[in-house]
């Protein structure tokens, strides 16, 4: 026999349908409330979404722009060089003209006075090279890098008839381990050390030069010989070095050995 339920329902409780139409009242009093915004707000809301997009599609287009004239100033660079390589130093000149304009990246520009500058040296026009380094460092919109480099190359240039005191000073900065332009920079000060009669201080650093694995082994063998006739010795490691040499080891007979001694 089944059992008489003994809940009995509550008469506080609203019905099915007076759940409906409150949701209903609710999502009316919602929709009223965000017509009300809309019609004080609606414009401002507008206004500003529009804005957005309008900003975003300028920043597409000057985007695009910008990344194509990076393209064409790359392009003329790379023109210029190929004259260059040709030994057409007159052409690549004046193919590298139109990158110093006002508007170009100030890259572009150091990188199209480098390309004139050394023109002007296969030319013999050392002064006009000189002026385009000189342009190059001063430049504070130049990249910080090509700035250095162009200290170097302008101290270089005019090494022959500058004070071993001013080649120092103005170099000396960048003759420091760790400088991206150590090698370079700490060849020039060295070289002006020795004019100076400053034999230990450039034979040290010719040898700092000599042991630096990240420089190119071309000037590590410079500052090597050099070290060595001042009686600084440059060398790490002397087998590795008879191997970069291509002095080989022959097993029974001695050679590399007697070569290292």
């Amino acid at each position: 026999m089944a059992r008489i339920p003994t809940t009995t329902p509550d008469p506080a409780a609203p019905s099915r349908e007076d759940e409906v139409l409150i949701r209903e009242i609710d999502e009316a009093v919602r929709e009223d409330a965000v017509l009300a915004f809309m019609r004080k707000h609606g414009l401002k809301v507008l206004g500003g979404v529009s804005l957005g997009v309008a900003a975003l599609g300028g920043w597409l287009v000057w985007d695009h722009y910008a990344e194509r004239a990076l393209e064409e100033q790359s392009e003329t660079l790379i023109s210029a060089l190929d004259y260059a390589t040709q030994r057409d130093f007159v052409t690549a000149s004046q193919k590298v003209e139109p990158l110093l304009a006002e508007g170009n990246s100030p890259g572009a520009r150091a990188a199209a006075r480098f390309v004139q500058a050394g023109a002007a040296i296969e030319r013999g026009e050392t002064a006009r090279a000189s002026a385009l380094y000189k342009a190059i460092a001063a430049d504070t919109t130049a990249p910080p890098a090509l700035r250095d480099l162009a200290r170097i190359r302008e101290v270089g240039v005019n090494f022959d008839s500058m004070k071993p005191a001013d080649v120092i000073a103005q170099l000396s900065p960048l003759a420091q381990a760790g400088n991206p332009w150590f090698g370079p920079a700490g060849e020039l000060v060295a070289m002006a050390q020795l004019e100076a009669g400053n034999r230990a201080a450039a034979g040290k650093l010719f040898a700092d030069i000599a042991k630096d694995e990240n420089q190119p082994e071309t000037l590590r063998s410079r500052a090597r010989q050099m070290a060595g006739l001042m009686g600084v010795d440059a060398v790490v490691d002397v087998q590795q070095l008879l191997k970069d040499q291509g002095v080989g080891q022959t097993e029974g007979d001695g050679s590399s050995e007697a070569a290292a001694e």
